[in-house]
């Protein structure tokens, strides 16, 4: 684990104020560093938001980060502010609430989030593990696997309870004490594999049977209002 994250990110600050100036908008960290959960192995989750982006900032920006310690520990997200405004609402639900700023606010981008948009990343995450959890038990049965389909579930576990509290709630013991008993046997476990070390054999197919069973549960309560599936004016050919 790094011990002075702020250091850390005080010395990405620099550089990313020296290569691009005024065109850096936003820059944030996410993830366990975010959180102040983070544990040894953690990934340092940076935000980066430029005025726009064009594939030769991608390749300074990769430049910049070479430069840093803990480079194979170094990802996160780097857009423009043009197609962030334009993102899929879903996905930037997660990124706005899940991000602590450095320079700049994204705050903004809160107000153009309905609770459609966060159902509907609950139904994505949920989908996508799903699929992710049944391939898995049937052709790649991997531990691995299992261990990072339990850790993305915590984000559909934070939407859920966002949907049902009207709060966001980042760390992991703040979230536990207001889940459903649903909910919260899944984060305990998200929390048990992601504390424990790869080698450590775990109960493949009765977590495995665990997530599935939880995720198909999640697919169909949040499943699309009948409104929804129907286009306006489509009822009559006459």
């Amino acid at each position: 684990m790094i011990e002075d994250i702020g250091a850390w990110m005080q010395s990405l600050e620099d550089r990313l104020l020296s290569c691009f100036g005024s065109r850096l908008v936003f820059l944030g960290i996410q993830g366990s560093y975010g959180r102040g959960e983070a544990h040894d192995g953690s990934d340092i989750d940076a935000v980066v938001i430029l005025d726009h982006v064009a594939p030769d900032d991608l390749q300074a920006y990769r430049t910049l980060l070479d430069t840093l310690p803990y480079r194979d520990r170094t990802c996160g997200f780097f857009s423009g502010l043009r197609e962030l405004e334009h993102w899929e609402r879903s996905d930037l639900f997660q990124l706005v609430q899940d991000t602590t700023s450095i320079i700049g606010d994204i705050g903004f981008l809160e107000d153009i989030i309905c609770p459609e948009d966060v159902r509907r990343a609950v139904r994505i995450g949920a989908c996508n593990i799903y699929h992710a959890c049944g391939h898995n038990m049937v052709h790649e049965k991997s531990d691995e696997i299992l261990r990072a389909l339990y850790k993305s579930a915590i984000f559909t576990v934070q939407a859920v309870s966002y949907l049902q509290t009207g709060v966001y709630r980042k760390r992991r013991t703040d979230l536990l004490p207001v889940l459903r008993q649903s909910e919260r046997a899944i984060l305990e476990t998200a929390c048990t594999l992601d504390g424990s070390h790869d080698g450590v054999q775990v109960n493949f197919d009765e977590l495995s049977g665990d997530l599935l069973c939880w995720a198909s549960d999640i697919i169909e309560e949040y499943s699309p209002d009948e409104s929804e599936t129907h286009m306006d004016g489509g009822g009559d050919n006459g």
